[in-house]
């Protein structure tokens, strides 16, 4: 491994003695060799996507504001109310003696009083909560030096002042650095820095992540009495997964871009996984230990947050989103987060349709009869109030009031939408144009329970989100314990077979460097390659998906020469397919998903109505039907999203349609290799189907 200590230095002899004498440009001193360039390049990109360092002072500040908030609001809560007053249970205490308004002077005791109120386990959660701000602070006064250099960096070498990060994309910014790295020279080894490179560096942990997901290494997955199996990954596991990975220091890596030499010798596996299990049950008990404190913060948070947005749209928790889960695995390799975002905030519209074709007629009747008696009751509870305000003063009816607000908001997504679509493969695929990814076994199968059920693992509803993430403390220590624990050899052995040492990045995922001759699925491929074995290769297209995606972001990355053909071919047949289609190559709209009636994911393209042209050899799967399919893909509401998605995601509306047809046409390679697949072993198994 490369030594990222050492220093690109000019040396001149000395005329008296012949000393090398290191000679330094002023200009280029403070950014010629940056040792820790994961670091750099990240806060660089955090720097531009939270829009500057007053931007980023200002959250640090009010987050620690907030976090005092909710400590002096809870402590004044549990000590600091008188509740027999404030319930009615005793009359105030007032000077007269003859008025029985409560005021909040009788309720709210003085700031003395509610001291002395404190327990001792009030003591030791405030001594706690006072340390966790201390840490808090320290790590946000350490942040913003580092970022104040990031502002220099930008300020002086880019040439780039704050107020203008709004009207840069990160791949102007990118531009620039790789620029500055001509002059400067920030990382010594490589004289200049591709695209790929700034992208290792940044999403070289994220890499490795996705990996482990698409081979099912990570998450856990739970079998649920009543519920079946359940993928759990939340927050809080994925911070204790990246602290035993990378963060602390028994971790397999020893600096952010060095893999422990240990690790790569196979003779050690065995020795490493009994350490790695070891890390793995001192930090379930760490978990254990803290899981109270964090689980009461937790529901505290949750309070304070979401209290007042349920009280005025209850309906919001219905609403669904992409799970953390559903965002690592339908990520690609190397693809930042604004990136992702800007991909599944167009997907989200389809997703949603796509479950809400789904209905249960027995859970109609239920939910619309229930809904019924709670609309009824509510009605008279506010028919009444309007009558007389006094209403509200009876004991108990606000509160009936909300929860039947909550429960008629519920009942009513329970509902089916009569408007959506009942086509349900064709609503699957018009999901799968923008997340480009959908499991093999689901095709043709998206109007069963069991696809529909594993999609709600990727898209759930928002309470099912805030209830795991208040769980999280709670079931973190076991979920480390029993399934991460009994993966320790497999997650070594993992480190060891997929990492590679990248000149002037180190060590990254070797699944990463998206090499299609290498972690292939033939599969995805129009013509045959050669895969070590399956274990090597990456599931659902992953490298493949990956590595168009990546040059459609980055059109003037250059790909290596042993994938580049692979890369033109899907670039040239999609282009074809497009103009062949008789429309317009550049949409004005990019939201709008695929036509019915055409191709579908899980079925074969038709060999039908192919046009004829004399110089262009078109393939079986670039049908007439496919292709009206695919180049109506897609299309935003109007100029405005547009312009907005531009900016998330740093590539034109052109490049995001050209990614939809390569990943329509990948997927179209995969269905017919499939079918030919599943036709001639049936062939071979019945002879039969010979004579027909």
């Amino acid at each position: 491994m490369q030594n990222y200590s050492s220093l690109q230095e000019t040396h001149e002899p000395d005329e008296e003695g012949g000393v090398l004498v290191h000679v330094a440009e002023p200009s280029r001193a403070r950014w010629n060799h940056i040792e820790d360039l994961d670091s750099f390049f990240s806060r660089m990109y955090q720097y531009h996507q939270r829009h500057g360092f007053f931007c980023m002072l200002l959250q640090e500040v009010l987050e620690l504001i907030q976090f005092v908030f909710i400590v002096f609001l809870t402590a004044y809560i549990f000590h600091g109310i008188d509740y027999p007053v404030l319930f009615k249970d005793k009359p105030p205490h007032h000077g007269n003696g003859n008025s029985t308004k409560v005021t909040l002077h009788d309720v709210v005791l003085p700031f003395g009083q509610c001291v002395s109120n404190f327990t001792a386990l009030t003591w030791i959660a405030l001594i706690i909560a006072f340390v966790v701000w201390v840490l808090k602070s320290i790590r946000g006064v350490y942040h913003l030096f580092h970022f104040w250099d990031i502002k220099q960096f930008y300020n002086t070498a880019l040439k780039v002042d704050d107020h203008e990060l709004d009207n840069l994309t990160w791949h102007e910014i990118q531009t620039k650095v790789r620029t500055v790295q001509m002059e400067q020279q920030m990382c010594i080894h490589k004289r200049e820095l591709s695209e790929l490179d700034i992208y290792h560096r940044i999403l070289r942990q994220q890499n490795y992540l996705v990996a482990m997901v698409n081979k099912r290494l990570l998450p856990p997955r739970l079998n649920v009495p009543f519920l079946g199996e359940i993928v759990y990954w939340t927050a809080g596991l994925r911070l204790n997964i990246q602290l035993l990975f990378f963060w602390s220091p028994w971790s397999p890596f020893e600096h952010p871009w060095h893999l422990r030499e240990e690790y790569k010798k196979p003779n050690l596996r065995h020795e490493l996984a009994n350490q790695f299990g070891k890390h793995i049950l001192w930090l379930a008990v760490a978990n254990l230990v803290f899981a109270p404190i964090i689980f009461l913060w937790q529901i505290l948070y949750a309070f304070f947050s979401y209290a007042a947005v349920i009280r005025k749209e209850p309906s919001i928790l219905a609403i669904r989103r992409w799970s953390l889960y559903g965002r690592l695995y339908l990520r690609h390799f190397n693809e930042l987060e604004h990136e992702l975002q800007a991909r599944l905030t167009r997907a989200h519209r389809p997703a949603t349709k796509y479950l809400a074709a789904f209905s249960s007629p027995l859970g109609t009747i239920i939910s619309e009869n229930i809904g019924f008696y709670a609309t009824a009751f509510l009605a008279v509870f506010v028919g009444l109030s309007l009558i007389d305000e006094d209403v509200l003063a009876v004991e108990h009816v606000l509160t009936i009031m909300t929860a039947l607000t909550v429960a008629v908001a519920v009942l009513r997504t329970i509902a089916p939408d009569e408007t959506t679509s009942q086509d349900l493969e064709d609503l699957l695929t018009k999901v799968m144009v923008h997340t480009h990814y959908l499991p093999t076994d689901w095709s043709g199968q998206a109007h069963t329970a069991r696809v529909r059920k594993e999609f709600e693992q990727l898209f759930q509803y928002g309470f099912v989100s805030l209830l795991e993430t208040i769980l999280s403390p709670l079931l973190t220590p076991y979920i480390l314990w029993r399934h991460v624990y009994p993966r320790s050899i497999e997650i070594v052995d993992f480190f060891r077979n997929f990492t590679v040492s990248v000149v002037g990045v180190g060590d990254v995922c070797s699944f990463a460097q998206m090499d299609v001759r290498k972690h292939g699925n033939p599969e995805w491929h129009e013509e045959e390659i050669s895969v070590p074995d399956q274990y090597s290769q990456c599931e659902d297209g992953k490298v493949e998906m990956s590595l168009v995606h990546f040059k459609c972001t980055n059109p003037s990355w250059k790909p290596p020469e042993g994938v580049q053909a692979f890369v033109k071919n899907v670039q040239n047949q999609s282009s074809m397919i497009a103009s062949l289609s008789n429309q317009d190559p550049v949409l004005n709209r990019l939201d709008e998903s695929l036509a019915p009636g055409a191709w579908r994911i899980g079925e074969p393209c038709s060999t039908e109505a192919i046009p004829t042209a004399p110089t262009v050899d078109v393939p079986l799967y670039t049908s007439g039907i496919w292709r009206n399919r695919v180049t109506s893909s897609a299309e935003p509401q109007g100029h405005g999203h547009m312009s907005r998605m531009w900016t998330n995601e740093g590539i034109s509306p052109m490049s995001i349609r050209e990614m939809a047809l390569n990943a329509t046409y990948l997927h179209s390679i995969h269905s017919n290799r499939t079918e030919n697949r599943v036709r001639n072993t049936a062939q071979e198994t019945t002879p039969l189907l010979l004579n027909r």
